[in-house]
């Protein structure tokens, strides 16, 4: 550990200064006269002093905060150090309560550790023994170098104390006290002299003993020790003596131990600086015994030095005391000391005079003057004889001291009095606890803390009865509950906020940090002294009447007896509740007020404060080392609001911290407060009146120094109530501590068991909680670490025996195991079974926490020892643990509570880490996927082309792989690097193997897909081989007719009208003499409908008419027949259908309509043609599928009118795609339609040939003609690729995973209002998603299609132009180069186009081009003509473009295939479906939300009532539902088997409001729908309330984005600016993998990958966060001036990116429109600190600074 500011250079240089910081010149100046230590101190030698120990440069003084964090000194233990390590060292042991800590020995380098040599040369005759041994000789260490003078451990203590701030000195103060050790007590400044009383530092400690009264009764008394009453015997001594004074004081107190340092201590020098004139306290405290050596309480000052040099100190003391016992060497009336005797001798105050150089017994010289001799006496008849005067005299005297007494004498400054911080904070205490006064303890809670007490206690039972019901739960029963909840909230929002609470808040907001810190600690003093006195008579009754309850029960008393004496110690246990009032119940309140104000959400017209403050404030206090309640222990409650809130603020105020959780088990009173005390120097309450109740959870911070060892910047400790705690003995005890014991483990990284003593019976109890905890956690997936703690074990240090007890542990461990898994249902034979556990290392033995009997005896070092250990196995966990940032912290506080408030915890628990890191995962997922889907359909387009052209004649799958392995390299890369670097690495890790596998198989899949495509292709290319053949003799006739006709015509070239005619009368005979029939349309309804009625003769014509379509219908009961051969079933209709088997035909319907979809796209109409033969094959494979389903374990058969109607709807959804296809067809292959659209080609051709234009020339043009349709269907099929990916960017409805998708279907379908469109939803989901996408692709290219779509498509035709021009040109260069003739030409031509084109030799085989010589002019008429054909193409650009493509190549298809390859299972209750993305995932099926269980039908059995339930509701209640006329509990739904048993359905009360509002909204229509009604009190008049954009709000839950902190939004803002000209931003981009990278990272990344501006991705960043609704929207900015990117871009290149980072932010100075410049300044600074730039990083934070500057004189008005 190293202190801010500490330095050791430059020591020799510095003038003499002030020690103590707070000694200015004024204090000086002013005490002048006042009374000091009267001494003149050697300040080089205090200086020096400072200096070696290394606090000679602490300007500020030395804070708590500094000491109580966890740094690499702190976790190791060291009896030997550095000097300059001795300052951590002390504090670190003190803080461990280790009484070793002044007793650290130095470090001595090599020249000091020598052992000092005489002249060991010299010859041995010579060698003289004298020379060495007698006096006056001279020495070799006389003569030889100077040695270092060894500091004085006291020195050390007090070079601290008077560094350290008011507070430290209190903690370290109240640290030596725990380790009975002396107080300083009148300690004068090292400066000035003044005497100080650090009356401050005492007023946290507390003393106990035990004495008897007159009647021989033991008393207890526990006092805080500023106002203990106690005779004080004040020892000094004149002059200098033989004997120590401190060690004979230490015999009178404890023999054993040194409660003051004396000359013989371990590291005692002679050369002490600081300790003169100190005086030190110390009190005996007796335990009862006949052995206390004093019968009651005595307080022992000792003032240190030479009283003579001291008067001020001795003046006061001597006042003061109840007996002098002064230590001299003799006593000469000629002593300078003798009037000070004398005087001490005259006064009625008893003296002891005690002589070094008298060698006399005890002697009375007169009436409570005592004389004894210590000379060559036994030590301890000395220290005998001592404590039997001290007594006679006490016995005599009746005077007492008290502390407070001091801090009046106007000779000493006290401490309260100098710090302002210190007095301001007593002021505003006082002024709050004024309020109390004259107050019935027991009644003050419930008038000054209104809003916790019975209130919050009835709202907790509710919020219990709430989520465990009795009997049937039903949707009106939870709505009533809600009601009185809502009821007692309002109520608490009610209660007036009292004064007391006024003062508290504004006292928190008026002090400084350091100032409040004060306030708090005066506030808990006060209270503390305030309800001592009664807590402590109350405790006794308590006591008491427990003992009678034993005793009756011993007894075997009578029933009426024993109902009084435990309802009377019920009575004092409530009102030792009612009375116990600390600031845990102040700030218990102020999280009551902030959950009533948040729960009722509506203003208060006189209310007094800002509430929303609140959680900031109960943050700051966690920052600064205060405890927060996690869990009331009065109410048995977690305030999640309140916790949720705080955490927050924590988060805004630190960031999003990693932190490790560490939480503590054991039974009351076991000491797990007091070793997590001594472990991190915390402050929990330990005494055993003051018992921890529920839990506490305190922040420990960690060094920066240790950060990147054990992974986490603070340590959450988790202190908890103990189990069996004595309190509730006679309470719901079992399930408390089962409860209690749950919720810590799983909150946990690790749980320290907490084991007492040796009592077999009592381990056993809490194994059995504990081993039962943590099977839970097995169960649902969470790994929590454990460590045992053995306390008060008698020998630790016995091998054989700890050998033993471990093995004992490991039996009872394994024996609870079984049992407990008996009762959680589980396989677990051992422990290890459930959890990874060495009993060797994860076992440890402590030693007793007292060196002795308590009262007096001092922390055991064996205990402080044990200590360090575990600490440094606490240490050794973290490094290796899980890290969990403080938001996962709050979201595993809400999970495991509301999972404990079901009383079924496993089956309620929902695990929000693992699901975020699961959705995380799945929009990964997505990612890689839909990259190889790109891959592969790019290269599918490639082979298609080459296909078609005849280029290839075989696709193998290995070719298809080889295509892809660079992609899939890429994603395989991707996976490996989220699997193993994200920040939920160790939660993703489960998923790993079985997502590489998916990946495999999607690969696999879609090869073989393609390949199955393109072997169609093939197919499809040789079937229509005879179809092409004819349009291509079609095509040539007319060419060299029109040529022959053009040559005859050759004469009359100028006469245009004349050409026009016989080209027109040529036109029409070529048309006639066609011999091919024309291809007419098709209508598929009235083919369907031919073959149905050769199917079914029987169904009569008007039946076709009135076909229902069967997607959309309520049910199926219609269609159906119930087997007969089922006897045993009870059916109230031979018709009717279970739910069940609604769902299974229905499922029949949907997988029937995809497996029809696929074979029609399959058939490729727009190539092959349509033929009714298809619709025979699809209705015989209809046909066939349900024939096979009614003949399996159906219980029902379908009537004659389900095939039909099922057949009629499946085609009626088919009919445009096959008749678009059929459109398609025609255009391309009818004759007539195809030459009359050659028409005009044709002309210009005649017209050319008839002009005398060349061969070539025509060539070039028929070329450039049959380039148009090819060209045209290219460019479409490339503009919807790349559509495809710019909308999964950039449409806010599909720029996510399928969670996104369904909550813009659902808003959308809130803001139309169509409940037609609703059912189709709830009924057909797959069908709805898909029509949903293409409604939003048309949308978005209609929207976009001048901004973004046009300009990709003539993006696109002109890189198609340029790849022809290129091909056109090469293939001259070719012929050229090898001599060859046009065939040549061509060939190379149509090989260059063969992938982008389908274009190949035969589509010009008819066309006769041997005359074709001159290639320069054929490639200048193919750029002539290529010219006009690419315009004419352009011009046809329109809004409806797809409508041209081939529906699988439409951008709106290639999505369908991406998000509707998921899971599409419903939710056999309501419907809901499966939020899988994963298709035939592992695991069970679940949805975030589930719906009203009536919307999908469900009713109550034999009655005409739809059920307004939601699943997660039945499934705790005791509500029944059948499945093929059995029953079962709805609580155990998976035993129906089936569907039932492959979903999970969780207890969740956070239902969305969006249902609720559906069933209020169309309740009618729902019930003419399913012909059955809502009873009037089946839906609860709380749903009514909701509004429709209440329902549209709360579907944000359904697409969780974390929020972003303010910085975090800075840097994103900085990638936005510099990212909104990214080229990078043209292709895909997926906000949250955006979200997965740092923000500093982004920020780098800006600058690498800066290229040349790209307008038409401008503003992609900015709508990408403003769809995500992330910021609000006054945040959202402009985006940076394209001169500044193009500065940035010129000026630097990519590589020189953090050389130029300086010139940036000069650049980012003069940008005015940033409305958030202040946070991308952090931003900045933060980016900058994340890389390494040394050269350039000084200058960097320069220009930060100087731009902060800026921005602060702009204050409010900033830009």
């Amino acid at each position: 550990m190293s202190f801010p500011g500490a330095n050791r250079d430059g020591y020799e240089n510095d003038e003499v200064r002030n020690i103590c910081p707070e000694t200015d010149n004024s204090v000086q100046r002013e005490n002048r006269d006042a009374g000091t230590a009267g001494v003149n101190v050697d300040q080089n030698k205090i200086k020096q002093l400072f200096h070696r120990i290394n606090l000679d440069r602490w300007q500020n003084k030395l804070r708590a905060a500094d000491v109580l964090q966890i740094t690499e000194h702190s976790s190791q233990s060291q009896e030997s150090c550095a000097e300059e390590e001795l300052i951590q060292t002390l504090i670190q042991k003190l803080l461990m309560m280790d009484y070793r800590a002044r007793y650290i020995s130095v470090q001595e380098n090599n020249e000091q550790n020598r052992t000092q040599q005489g002249d060991t040369d010299s010859p041995e005759d010579e060698a003289d023994i004298f020379s060495y041994i007698l006096p006056n000789t001279t020495s070799l260490s006389n003569t030889g170098p100077s040695q270092s003078v060894r500091i004085h451990p006291m020195d050390v203590q007090m070079a601290v104390f008077h560094c350290a701030d008011g507070l430290l000195k209190q903690l370290m103060v109240t640290k030596l006290s725990q380790c009975q050790y002396a107080l300083p007590l009148l300690v004068p400044d090292p400066d000035t002299q003044q005497i100080k009383f650090p009356f401050w530092t005492f007023r946290q400690i507390n003393k106990s003993w035990k004495k008897r009264n007159t009647n021989n009764e033991m008393i207890s008394k526990t006092q805080p020790v500023y106002k203990a009453e106690a005779p004080m015997v004040f020892f000094f001594r004149f002059g200098s003596v033989s004997s120590s004074k401190s060690q004979l004081m230490n015999s009178l107190i404890n023999e054993k131990h040194n409660t003051f340092f004396h000359r013989n201590c371990p590291g005692s020098s002679r050369s002490r600086v600081l300790m003169d004139g100190v005086v030190e306290i110390a009190w005996f405290c007796p335990s009862g015994k006949n052995t206390d050596k004093f019968t009651d309480c005595v307080a022992f000052c000792n003032l240190h030095g030479d009283a003579g040099d001291h008067e001020k100190q001795l003046q006061i003391l001597t006042e003061m005391a109840s007996v002098n016992v002064v230590v001299l060497p003799g006593l000469q009336k000629n002593d300078r000391t003798a009037e000070k005797i004398q005087n001490l001798f005259r006064i009625t105050t008893p003296l002891i005079c005690l002589f070094t150089e008298d060698d006399s017994t005890l002697m009375e010289m007169k009436k409570g003057k005592f004389k004894i001799g210590l000379k060559d006496r036994n030590q301890s008849e000395v220290s005998e004889e001592l404590r039997k005067s001290i007594n006679e005299c006490l016995s005599e005297s009746s005077s007492t001291f008290r502390l407070e007494d001091l801090s009046k004498h106007s000779d000493i400054r006290v401490d309260e009095e100098d710090d302002e911080d210190c007095k301001r904070g007593r002021e505003a205490a006082q002024q709050m606890m004024s309020l109390l006064e004259k107050k019935n303890l027991t009644e003050i809670k419930e008038s000054f803390l209104p809003h916790q007490g019975k209130l919050w206690r009835q709202w907790s039972q509710k919020n219990k009865e709430l989520h465990r019901p009795q009997g049937e739960k039903t949707e009106m029963e939870i709505s009533r509950i809600k009601t009185e909840m809502k009821k007692i909230r309002e109520q608490q929002y009610e209660c007036d906020i009292v004064d007391f609470m006024m003062r508290f808040n504004k006292n928190m907001k008026s002090h400084t940090e350091c100032g409040t810190m004060f306030f708090l600690k005066w506030l808990k003093i006060l209270l503390d002294e305030h309800t001592s006195a009664e807590l402590s008579v109350l405790h006794c009754k308590y006591d008491e009447k427990w003992s009678a309850v034993l005793k009756l029960k011993k007894n075997n008393k009578t029933p009426e007896q024993f109902k009084a004496e435990p309802a009377e110690l019920e009575r004092i246990f409530e009102d030792l509740q009612a009375a116990s009032f600390g600031l845990e119940h102040i700030m218990r309140e102020i999280g009551q007020i902030y959950e009533s104000y948040s729960s009722v959400k509506k203003n208060k017209k006189d209310r007094q404060f800002d509430f929303s403050s609140l959680p900031s404030l109960a943050a700051e206090m966690m920052i600064s080392g205060f405890p927060l309640e996690l869990m009331d222990g009065d109410a048995a409650h977690v305030p999640l609001i309140w916790i949720s809130a705080v955490i927050d603020e924590l988060i805004q105020k630190l960031g999003d911290q990693r932190v490790f959780v560490l939480s503590v088990l054991g039974l009351q009173s076991s000491g797990k407060s007091t070793m997590l005390n001594a472990m991190f120097g915390l402050e929990f309450a330990v005494s055993a009146g003051r018992c921890t109740r529920g839990a506490f959870m305190q922040l420990v911070k960690v060094s920066d120094e240790i950060k990147p060892q054990i992974k986490f910047d603070y340590i959450l400790v988790v202190d908890t109530e103990g189990l069996r705690a004595l309190e509730l003995a006679g309470r719901s005890t079992r399930h408390h501590d089962n409860e209690l014991a749950t919720f810590v483990v799983g909150l946990g990284n690790l749980t320290l068991i907490n084991i007492f003593g040796e009592n077999p019976s009592d381990m056993q109890d809490i194994l059995q909680i504990v081993v039962q905890a943590f099977l839970r956690m097995k169960k649902v997936r969470l790994n929590p670490s454990c460590v045992f703690v053995h306390q008060n074990v008698s020998d630790v240090t016995a091998g054989e025996k700890n050998m033993e007890g471990r093995r004992r542990l490991q039996e009872k461990l394994d024996e609870m195991t079984k049992l407990a898994a008996k009762e959680e249902v589980c396989d677990a034979e051992c422990f290890s079974d459930v959890i990874r556990f060495d009993v060797q290392n994860d076992v440890k033995y402590f030693a007793q926490l007292w060196e002795g009997s308590p009262p007096m005896a001092p922390p055991n070092p064996n205990y402080c020892e044990n200590i360090q250990e575990l600490k440094k196995t606490i240490t050794s966990h973290a490094s290796k643990s899980h890290v969990m940032m403080l938001k996962d912290l709050k979201d595993r506080i809400k999970d495991l509570w509301e999972a404990l408030l079901d009383e079924q915890f496993v089956f309620s628990f929902r695990n929000s880490l693992e699901i975020s890191a699961y959705r995380k995962l799945e929009t990964k997922y997505s990612k890689w996927t839909w990259s190889l889907r790109s891959a592969m359909k790019e290269t599918e387009n490639k082979l298609h082309n080459q296909t078609e052209n005849e280029a290839i004649h075989e696709v193998e799958e290995t070719d298809l792989q080889r295509e892809l392995k660079k992609t899939s390299e890429e994603v395989k890369k991707s996976m490996s690097e989220f699997f193993e670097k994200d920040t939920d690495a160790d939660i993703l890790i489960q998923w790993k193997i079985s997502f590489e596998i998916k990946i495999n198989d999607l690969q696999e899949n879609i090869v073989k897909e393609t390949k199955r495509k393109l072997n169609e292709v093939l197919q499809q290319r040789d079937l229509k081989k005879k179809i092409d053949a004819q349009r291509t003799h079609h095509e040539n006739t007319l060419y060299e007719n029109s040529k022959e006709l053009a040559l005859k015509l050759k004469d009359k070239a100028n006469d245009e009208e004349t050409l026009k005619k016989e080209f027109d009368l040529f036109w029409k005979q070529c048309v006639k003499i066609s011999d091919t029939s024309p291809i007419k349309y098709i209508d598929i309804m009235r083919d369907v409908r031919e073959i149905l009625s050769d199917i079914y003769k029987s169904v009569s014509v008007d039946h076709w008419k009135e076909s229902r379509d069967i997607f959309s219908v309520p049910s199926f009961s219609d269609y159906v027949k119930v087997k007969q051969s089922i006897r045993f079933l009870t059916i109230s209709d031979e018709n009717s259908l279970t739910n069940e088997d609604e769902v299974k035909i229905r499922a029949l319907v949907t997988d029937i309509d995809q497996h029809t979809d696929k074979e029609i796209q399959s058939f490729n109409i727009s190539k092959m043609g349509y033929n009714i033969s298809c619709i025979q094959q699809l209705t015989d494979y209809i046909k066939r599928r349900v024939t096979e389903h009614q003949d399996g374990p159906a219980r029902y058969v379908f009537q004659n009118e389900f095939f039909v109607n099922l057949v009629l709807s499946i085609f009626k959804r088919a009919n445009t795609m096959i008749t678009d296809q059929h459109r398609l067809f025609r255009e391309a292959n009818d004759p007539v339609i195809y030459l009359e659209k050659k028409r005009e080609e044709y002309y210009s051709i005649f017209q050319k040939y008839c002009h005398g234009a060349t061969s070539a020339a025509i060539f070039g043009e028929i070329i450039c003609q049959k380039l148009k349709k090819p060209i045209e269907q290219s460019v479409y099929k490339k503009t919807a690729r790349d559509l495809a990916g710019e909308i999964r960017s950039n449409c806010e409805s599909l720029n996510g995973n399928r969670s996104n998708l369904e909550k813009h279907i659902l808003k959308t379908l809130a803001e139309e209002e169509d409940f037609g469109k609703y059912m189709n939803y709830i009924k057909t989901p797959r069908d709805h998603f898909k029509g949903f996408i293409r409604d939003e692709v048309s949308r978005y290219i209609c929207d976009k299609f001048s901004v973004s779509v046009l300009p990709e498509m003539k993006e696109n035709i002109e890189l198609l132009q340029q790849k022809i021009m290129k091909a056109a040109h090469e293939s001259t260069e070719h012929v050229q180069e090898n001599k060859g003739d046009v065939g040549l030409w061509l060939k190379s031509f149509t090989q260059q186009l063969s992938d982008v084109l389908i274009f190949s030799e035969k589509d010009l085989s008819g066309v006769k081009h041997d005359d074709v010589y001159d290639f320069n002019l054929l490639e200048d008429v193919i750029k002539k003509e290529l010219h006009d054909i690419i315009s004419d193409i352009s011009s046809g650009f329109t809004e409806t473009f797809p409508v041209k493509l081939d529906c699988k190549f439409r951008p709106d298809e290639l999505l369908i295939d991406h998000f509707c390859q998921c899971c599409w299972v419903q939710c056999p209750f309501c419907g809901a479906i499966c939020t899988n993305t994963i298709p035939n995932h592992d695991g069970d099926h679940s949805v975030s939300f589930h719906q009203v269980d009536g919307i999908n039908g469900w009713h109550y059995y034999q009655t005409e009532n739809l059920c307004a339930d939601f699943c997660t509701t039945l499934v705790t209640s005791g509500n029944r539902f059948i499945v093929s006329g059995v029953w079962f509990p709805c609580k155990k739904y998976r035993s129906a088997g089936g569907v039932y048993a492959k979903w999970s359905i969780t207890p969740d009360l956070s239902e969305l409001p969006y249902w609720k509002w559906f069933v209020c909204r169309f309740q009618k229509d729902l019930e003419k729908y399913y012909n059955k009604t809502f009873q009037g009190d089946e839906i609860p008049d709380e749903w009514r309330e909701h509004k429709q954009e209440d329902a549209i709000q709360s579907l944000d839950s359904l697409c969780i984005v974390s929020k972003l902190s303010p910085v975090d939004l800075g840097c994103l803002d900085l990638a936005y600016y510099l990212t909104s000209h990214l080229s990078i931003l043209q292709g895909n981009i997926n906000f949250c993998s955006l979200l997965a990278v740092p923000p500093s990272f982004w920020v780098i990344f800006c600058f690498i990958t800066l290229s040349s501006p790209a307008p038409s991705s401008q503003n992609k960043f900015h709508h990408l966060l403003g769809a995500q609704d992330l910021v609000p929207e006054e945040w959202q900015v402009a985006p940076l001036g394209l001169d500044l990117l193009r500065n940035l871009w010129h000026g630097l290149g990519p590589h020189v990116m953090v050389q130029a980072l300086p010139w940036f932010i000069e650049e980012l100075t003069a940008v005015q429109s940033l409305t958030r410049l202040p946070v991308m300044i952090e931003a900045v600074g933060r980016a900058v600190s994340t890389v390494s730039m040394n050269q350039n990083k000084d200058k960097i934070m320069e220009k930060l600074t100087a731009l902060q500057k800026d921005m602060d004189r702009f204050g409010d008005q900033r830009p």
